[in-house]
């Protein structure tokens, strides 16, 4: 049997022993140790592609992926962190919390099954700072003054412990969080 190879348009991994043949160098820049270099080598460098070029790539094929129904829902300028999320969503690692705001926005917020309430505000603020960067808003927001300001209320319930599990409260998945404005003691 014969085995197929697959060309990738990706230059190669540079690998240990390139790295040991780096070390070789003199100051002059001959490598006295390693072989001449051959005329094959060369076309290879003189066909690497430029960063821009490589982000092109990268950026249409990620554009295909997003294409995908599983991840349709994502935005074209899609994250990583937001591509792992919707996969674990998925495979039922993770749950989708809905944040309503007061101005009547949901925000879809996707945590781990066994999230804290830390690990949802650290979400929303990740989602919000995702949101922002895409509609070019407001360049910073202070955490520290919304969590003394707001609070999140599960079925009126105050979610005031930061490690305690979302679980523990009795959030589920598609469950909906309001964010709500503390009110003031006297």
């Amino acid at each position: 049997m014969e085995e197929e190879q697959c060309e990738s348009p990706l230059p190669p991994v540079k690998t240990e022993e390139s790295c040991d043949d780096q070390k070789r160098l003199t100051e002059d820049g001959d490598d006295k140790d390693a072989p001449p270099h051959s005329e094959e080598e060369e076309e290879e460098d003189e066909e690497a592609l430029p960063h821009s070029e490589i982000l092109d790539i990268f950026e249409e094929g990620l554009a295909r992926l997003v294409q995908d129904p599983l991840l349709c829902d994502l935005p074209i300028q899609v994250t990583l962190e937001e591509v792992n999320s919707q996969i674990a969503l998925e495979y039922g690692q993770a749950m989708t919390v809905k944040v309503l705001k007061a101005d009547g926005e949901v925000m879809p917020i996707v945590v781990v099954q066994n999230a804290t309430v830390l690990d949802l505000k650290k979400a929303i603020c990740r989602f919000m700072e995702l949101k922002q960067q895409r509609e070019g808003g407001v360049k910073h927001v202070s955490w520290r003054y919304v969590w003394r300001t707001f609070h999140l209320v599960f079925q009126g319930e105050q979610l005031d412990d930061d490690k305690m599990r979302l679980k523990d409260y009795g959030v589920r998945n598609r469950d909906e969080v309001t964010f709500m404005k503390r009110m003031r003691k006297k």
